[in-house]
Parts: structure tokens; C-alpha cells; sequence
């Protein structure tokens, strides 16, 4: 098994709280990671049809047989037990005791808040960061943003193409219903390829509403899916004015940029070399990066972009409170004064002393006037 960054936190809250809740997108390795850190407690899938029967029809007997704690897998698919989950939680000041997991954020939330709330800690699992698969990674950078992070790919050492193409397949066809009524599958898969062509964009939702044939209200309860399912995130806007007009509409990631690739339609990494949006995947790479290392080690979400109404753009801003770094994201190998165009301008109207360049390149610069540039293979640290 591959050491997860996130062990260290989900250790910690095991001795704090009651329960946890570790969610996150399917294949993410929550199982692996909460069956290896409690290996003392039973594992119970709640995806196998007869067992998620007995806890349906009879929540209580059920829950009767793990009175000592278990590891409750895809608990979203069983929402009769969390009333009955509560009493047991109260009932006991032992830490540790449950272990749920999810890949469904929003139901769990629901159910969650309705029943647990007070009584259980949060821990979001991705996919393997960087870091994480060091000895693992793809030297050349191509191919490891077409290959992506998903576990199985590494664990198993599968196919990234044909892998990604079955995972989006059961997705949509599984979760994608599980979620919403939706009726139309080929509208919805047209949907999440369109949002993969606006990787780094803003989000215009009429735009996607008119080019996927549904009306605005759909497009939202479609995007609420692909967030609540871990496949995309919206990333807000700073909102400091700076005394001038900025930008409010949200930009879109995913959170993997292989199964990102995969929807757009690339086959192989040389294909991403001369591809229209390779600088926005790129983009996409890194910022997912910073995601990881933030959910892995139970830090809140701190993370904004930043762009004027005359074309000034920081493409990720870390609010630390006490100060803000800017940090711009080039897709080129070859370090010029360009990258460092509206960085300069920013730290100027901020008045700030501190960013960072993230490049495609191999060497590392540190600048005099504040500015510390970095090569895509020594970012991936927390920041």
C-alpha cells in the first residue's frame, strides 16, 4: 500500500471523535486507507445488495451486531441507520469507534447533519497527490497529467485510457442516478465534457445551458452532481477590490486531470503536447494539487483566483489572513519576463512582498524582488 499523506489526520481525529466520516470520489482509496489504520474494526459494504437489505428493513438489528464499532463503506446507500447510529454515539465516550465512507458528498452531508451532527469529524481523500507517488511518477510531464492520480491505475498497473473510459461509463450510468432523476444519460454525458472543455475558464452557465440542450435550473442541479460526486470544483473569486472592477463568476477544475484528458477526447500524451487547452490542464494539474495537500491534512479550503475587468489575472490566490500569496501557473518550459507580468502588478496593487511562478520547466529561481519560481516536480508540498 501506498503511505498516505492523510493517515497522519485521520489518526489524529480517530482519537478526538467518535466517528469520522472520510468521503471523497469513488476509486479515491478510502477503503484501503480506513481498513489499513483500523484494522481492528470489521468492514461492512454497504454496496452488497443483501446486506444493505438487513440494514434497510431493520436498522436496529442490524446496527445491533457492531455495538464495538465497524467501518461502514458507501453508508450514503443506507440512510435508516444514522437516526439509529446517533443512540449508539451517545451512548458511548470511546473515540474511534465508526469509520464511514462515502463517495457522495451531498447525501451524506444530508443525512449527516439530520442525525450526526456534533458527534463526527470530516476527512476528504483524493486521489494520490504528486508527493504521494514519488517513486511511482511519470518523469515526463505529459504523461503523468495524462495518466492522472486514481489508486487502481498504480495499485494495478492498469491502462489509464481504457481505465478512466469505464470509470466516467459506471459513473454516469450509476452514481449520476443515484444522485438525481436524470432521465437523459446523453444529455448529462454531453454536460460533463463540455465542462472538461471549460477546464480554467469561467463558468457560464447560460453558455452551457443553450450547448447542452437544458434550461439554466438543470445546468446548476447538474454541476451540484459533479461536486457532490468529487469530480469537479468551482474555484472562487477574490474579492478585494483593490478599489477596481473584478471579476465575480467562479472558474471549473476537475479534480483529476487524467479523467479530465479522457473526457476531452486525448488518447496519449503526445496528443496533449499540441493540445488547445494544454495550458489549462496544466493549470488544472496544479491547483489540484494544492487541493490535495490541503484535504489530506484536514486543512480548511483557502484557495481563490483573482482577475480585473481589464485582463489582469492571478490564477491562485492562498488567503493566509496575516497575508495573501499570489501564485501564477505557466505551462512554459523556458522561464521569460512574461510570467512574471501580472504577478508584478498584483504585488504592486496589493502591497504585498511574497508569490510564486509554478512552471513547466526543471529549475528552480529565486527572484530579488520577492518572487520564487518553481518547477511542476518540487511544488507539491504543503503550502
Amino acid at each position: 500500500m501506498i503511505q498516505r499523506n492523510a493517515e497522519k489526520e485521520l489518526r489524529i481525529l480517530s482519537k478526538q471523535f467518535k466517528a469520522i466520516a472520510i468521503v471523497g470520489p469513488r476509486q479515491s482509496g478510502k477503503t484501503t486507507l480506513a481498513r489499513y489504520v483500523f484494522s481492528h474494526l470489521p468492514y461492512i459494504n454497504l454496496e452488497n445488495p443483501d446486506t444493505r437489505r438487513y440494514a434497510i428493513e431493520d436498522p436496529r438489528g442490524f446496527l445491533g451486531n457492531y455495538k464495538n464499532g465497524a467501518i461502514f463503506d458507501e453508508i450514503q446507500r443506507t440512510p435508516e441507520i444514522f437516526s439509529y447510529l446517533q443512540e449508539i454515539l451517545d451512548e458511548t465516550k470511546s473515540p474511534g469507534r465508526f469509520i464511514l465512507t462515502g463517495s457522495n458528498n451531498f447525501l451524506l452531508q444530508e443525512n449527516i447533519t439530520q442525525s450526526l451532527a456534533g458527534r463526527i469529524a470530516y476527512l476528504t481523500l483524493l486521489p494520490f497527490s504528486l508527493a504521494e507517488v514519488t517513486t511511482l511518477a511519470k518523469q515526463e510531464l505529459n504523461e503523468q497529467i495524462f495518466t492522472g492520480f486514481y489508486p487502481p491505475i498504480y495499485d494495478q498497473n492498469l491502462d489509464a485510457l481504457k481505465w478512466y473510459s469505464n470509470y466516467i461509463r459506471t459513473y454516469v450510468e450509476r452514481d449520476v442516478r443515484q444522485l438525481k432523476n436524470i432521465s437523459d444519460l446523453n444529455a448529462f454525458d454531453r454536460f460533463i465534457k463540455l465542462c472538461a472543455g471549460r477546464i480554467g475558464q469561467l463558468l457560464n452557465k447560460s453558455n452551457l445551458a443553450i450547448e447542452t440542450g437544458v434550461d439554466n435550473k438543470t445546468i446548476d442541479s447538474w454541476l451540484s452532481v459533479l461536486e457532490s460526486s468529487f469530480i469537479i470544483y468551482r474555484l472562487q473569486p477574490y474579492h478585494k477590490n483593490f478599489n477596481k472592477r473584478i471579476v465575480k463568476m467562479p472558474k471549473i477544475y476537475f479534480y483529476d486531470t487524467g479523467l479530465a484528458c479522457n473526457l476531452l477526447g486525448i488518447n496519449n500524451s503526445t496528443q496533449l503536447e499540441t493540445h488547445y487547452l494544454k495550458g489549462n490542464i496544466f493549470e488544472n494539474f496544479v491547483i489540484s494539487e494544492y487541493f490535495k495537500s490541503k484535504f489530506h491534512y484536514g486543512k480548511l479550503n483557502n484557495f481563490y483566483f483573482w482577475r480585473d475587468n481589464i485582463g489582469h489575472e492571478i490564477d491562485l490566490i492562498i488567503d493566509k489572513t496575516v497575508s495573501i500569496v499570489p501564485i501564477e501557473i505557466k505551462s512554459g518550459k523556458t522561464i521569460h519576463d512574461e510570467f512574471f507580468k501580472n504577478l508584478r502588478y498584483w504585488l504592486k496593487l496589493a502591497g504585498e512582498k511574497e508569490g510564486k511562478i509554478i512552471y513547466a520547466g526543471d529549475f528552480d529561481q529565486k527572484r530579488s524582488e520577492g518572487i520564487e519560481v518553481i518547477s511542476w516536480k518540487n511544488f507539491s508540498l504543503f503550502d
